[in-house]
């Protein structure tokens, strides 16, 4: 018989990811709590359509919500944690959520709950990681009624987790490190891959009662980490630990250098100050069919996920915090459901009653003979430095003045992806200090048209640039986003 599971946190890091890989299971039973059904791809809508998996609106905080939720389901994933919430009172409402959550998996008949929380020994823990240690205790608390397997991670590399963000920015944009030392501490990095085949095989692990498993590949400092990363990445830089960085200070300097906000930054580096290392081999004794990836195939992996496909989510996904939704974002793979850049533009523009094959007709005559709409003075420039530059320049124009397909060139863009009636992905191949891709998606159930500019920077090279262009870029991507929508409108259809 098909077993039924039950993802939380299924639109942050982990869970968005582990969801890719078990709805693809055909023993499986899926279904999704969130918060917000909105906050779902369109495509993972349209599988609950098809009945291929459920969606059930709930809230750990909302006793009532979760006895819906857990009906009839044989293993439930706790993936929650309150460490983004607004108030900054992550350790009371990630205790509430776990008793809450445990009664009421009780209360359903649950066989198994599977968490997944952090390393440390609670006498050195610091208080994130005391809250992720007293999560386990309390979701584990009745075992006679409840079975819990508890996973413990350190480090997650993996494209778009907080950790392995805040390595590789640190290596792009310094190239010689004045750092606190912290960066002698000890700990064990794991693979996002990993961690979710750990979780995965977690489901069908015959394990009689609760157990901890303690996750991780060799044990090595953070400086190693970004030494290491750096060698991965083709870079050389320096480290010069100083003890005059308090954990403070420390993160003060990460936001400047990182896309975490400083709340985040302050809990990570505080629990960076203790060695966060396997306490027990169960991991060996009960999975010995994973064996963790060396750290620098964990590194090539994310970079290449980043570069070359698609960034399926990051950190901040599940966060009460905007960052992520105004900058700095993983780069887009070209092709598929693109997953942001490191740094990108942004705008919404309201299509009316326009037919979406109307919109996409006047998307798609972009370019060529047609120009860009508005301010072509101000592309051609752009044109003329490309080429003296050495780059394609704009005088390539196109194939055709309305009909693309992959491959097509279009001035200086390149046709990376597009889906007729909903989307267009162009890859810049103008000279750029980084990597460029503009996105254009129709959201029709929503009344939108969405454009945004995607910027993957190549060091400080590449961050001056994107910020020295932002009042052109504001001019420019404004007017553009409105002639689009303006054309469409127009009689006769766009451009003729």
């Amino acid at each position: 018989m098909k077993k039924n599971v039950l993802i939380t946190g299924s639109t942050g890091y982990v869970g968005r990811r582990l969801k890719q890989i078990l709805i693809n299971q055909h023993d499986l039973n899926i279904r999704l709590m969130v918060r917000d059904k909105n906050r779902l791809d369109a495509s993972i809508l349209a599988k609950e359509r098809q009945g291929e998996l459920q969606i059930v609106e709930a809230d750990t905080f909302e006793p009532k919500s979760l006895e819906v939720a857990l009906q009839n389901i044989d293993v439930a994933f706790y993936l929650i944690h309150s460490m983004g919430s607004k108030d900054g009172d992550f350790k009371s409402k990630d205790r509430i959520s776990a008793e809450n959550f445990r009664d009421a998996s009780i209360a359903a008949g649950v066989k198994r709950v599977i968490y997944l929380g952090g390393l440390g020994a609670k006498e050195s823990a610091s208080s994130h990681l005391l809250s992720r240690i007293e999560t386990g205790e309390i979701l584990s608390a009745h075992k006679d009624k409840i079975q819990t397997i508890w996973f413990r991670a350190g480090v997650v590399i993996g494209s778009g987790s907080a950790s392995f963000e805040i390595v590789r920015h640190l290596i792009h944009k310094l190239p010689i490190m004045i750092t606190p030392k912290w960066v002698n501490t000890i700990t064990q990095p794991i693979a996002i891959d990993d961690v979710l085949a750990y979780l995965h095989s977690a489901i069908y692990a015959d394990i009689k009662g609760d157990l901890i498993v303690d996750i991780g590949s060799a044990p090595m400092s953070f400086g190693q980490m970004m030494q290491q990363t750096a060698k991965v990445m083709g870079l050389e830089r320096i480290l010069i630990p100083v003890p005059l960085l308090t954990p403070k200070l420390s993160s003060y300097w990460l936001i400047l250098f990182t896309p975490v906000p400083l709340k985040m930054a302050a809990a990570l580096i505080e629990g960076l100050k203790s060695e966060t290392i396997l306490l027990n081999d169960n991991a060996q004794r009960y999975f010995s069919n994973i064996k963790p990836m060396p750290f620098n195939e964990a590194v090539k992996r994310a970079i290449d996920e980043m570069e070359h496909r698609e960034v399926i989510s990051r950190w901040c996904d599940s966060s009460e915090d905007k960052s992520c939704e105004l900058k700095e974002l993983d780069s887009p793979a070209g092709v598929g459901e693109s997953a942001g850049a490191v740094l990108r533009d942004i705008r919404k523009f309201s299509i009316g009653k326009i037919s979406k094959d109307r919109l996409f007709a006047s998307i798609c005559s972009l370019g060529g003979e047609n120009g860009w709409f508005a301010f072509n003075f101000l592309w051609e420039i752009r044109g003329v430095i490309d080429k003296l530059s050495g780059g394609v320049g704009l005088n390539r124009g196109k194939r055709s003045t309305t009909n693309l397909r992959v491959g097509d060139a279009v001035d200086f863009w390149k046709v990376a992806d597009i889906k007729d009636g909903k989307r267009l992905l162009l890859a810049a191949q103008m000279k750029l200090p980084g990597k460029a891709w503009l996105e254009f998606d129709i959201q029709s159930e929503f009344g939108v048209m969405v454009q945004i500019a995607h910027f993957h920077p190549r060091g400080l090279l590449g961050r001056v640039y994107w910020y020295s262009m932002l009042p052109v870029h504001n001019i420019i991507f404004k007017m553009l986003g409105q002639k689009i929508v303006e054309h469409a409108t127009t009689k006769g259809g766009p451009l003729l």
